[in-house]
């Protein structure tokens, strides 16, 4: 009887060390990530990354001013949302948080700032999708609204519909106290200048019979050849993804032209079954390969950690295509990631700590 506690002692502290995790496993786990990209280990999982839009971003032809204005627009941005994921609050609420504080902002091409069509008016798009539930509510070709991303929200959760576009849209908005604004305080003076740089090459290449195959007119700025679209995705403390996008489209666009933003499974999709995408780049790549979607579905049907999936849409699939752009996205893992095939996107990430990330240039 003396030998059983004798032998208990060693089996249960053996049994202990079985079960206590590797001292090595956090560390090895981020390693293996592509750069761009990152995992909580066990740390609380919770954050958020958002985008500014990607394109022709180069530091040799950004001044530090311009590149110091976009880093406090981003970490604005990221704050936001952050304040309310950190009290408890939704993703979805964390997304429309980030989102207007990036159409408010002039810098970026969604609501105010937003770039011209052929006409020379602001035509907004935006949408946002709750992965708890699929819900989602999208706006297209809007002229007057402040923030698009709080209408789109709006025709999620106070109609029985997906998407509104145009007149209807607004008389909708208007419906529901939406705040609304004269086309000039979109309008800004660099976006204005832009516009009639391009409509005076436009005339020239016309008048010259060149057309299309002339080269690009010349930008007020060097960044401006950037994909116009902000977005967002979060992980709320409860384990639910959210995504949203906004975008003041592609300038001097003709026709009522929609790009992929507003169009869920294109530029924005969300599902706690696999991920929440945000995207950014040449609109109509991104609706031919439902290229948020595809994401997810290479997650919750490939079985694809997320890093893997977003690169072999983004990196392979639209490269292929010559389609350019990129995507920032977050699994209910806390992973995320953000690939790109420009040579910039601005873009930034906080997690469950506080701790920011601003990213704009290839690393």
């Amino acid at each position: 009887m003396m030998n059983i506690p004798r032998l208990a002692l060693p089996l249960a502290l053996a049994a202990l060390a079985a079960c206590a995790p590797s001292a090595q496993a956090p560390a090895s786990t981020p390693a293996a990530l592509p750069a761009g990209s990152a995992a909580y280990g066990q740390e609380p999982r919770w954050g958020m990354v958002i985008h500014g839009g990607a394109g022709t971003i180069t530091r040799e032809q950004m001044t530090p001013e311009r590149e110091a204005a976009y880093r406090a627009g981003l970490e604005r941005a990221l704050r936001a949302g952050y304040a309310v994921l950190q009290r408890g609050g939704r993703s979805l609420d964390a997304v429309q948080a980030a989102i207007n504080v990036m159409e408010d902002d002039s810098l970026f091409n969604a609501g105010r700032g937003a770039v011209l069509n052929a006409e020379g008016h602001p035509e907004m798009d935006a949408a946002i999708m709750d992965g708890s539930t699929l819900a989602a509510g999208s706006v297209a070709g809007v002229h007057h609204v402040r923030n698009p991303i709080s209408l789109a929200r709006l025709v999620m959760e106070k109609s029985p519909h997906v998407m509104m576009i145009g007149d209807g849209a607004e008389v909708f908005g208007r419906q529901q106290n939406v705040r609304m604004e004269d086309e000039s305080y979109f309008i800004t003076a660099p976006r204005r200048a832009s516009w009639e740089r391009q409509r005076a090459a436009d005339s020239v290449r016309a008048a010259s019979g060149r057309g299309a195959m002339a080269p690009e007119p010349a930008y007020s700025v060097p960044d401006e050849r950037k994909f116009g679209t902000v977005g967002a995705v979060a992980l709320d403390q409860a384990g639910n993804l959210a995504a949203g996008t906004s975008t003041g489209g592609t300038q001097m666009k003709r026709y009522g032209r929609v790009g992929d933003a507003p169009i869920i499974g294109a530029g924005t999709y969300a599902s706690n079954s696999s991920c929440a995408v945000s995207a950014t780049g040449t609109g109509e790549y991104f609706i031919r390969n439902t290229v948020a979607r595809s994401i997810c579905a290479l997650v919750e049907y490939g079985h694809m950690p997320l890093a893997q999936a977003a690169d072999s849409v983004v990196m392979r699939q639209l490269v292929r295509q010559n389609g350019d752009g990129g995507i920032i996205a977050m699994d209910r893992q806390g992973n995320w990631t953000w690939p790109f095939n420009t040579s910039g996107m601005y873009r930034g990430h906080i997690d469950a700590r506080g701790a920011i990330q601003i990213q704009i240039f290839k690393q």
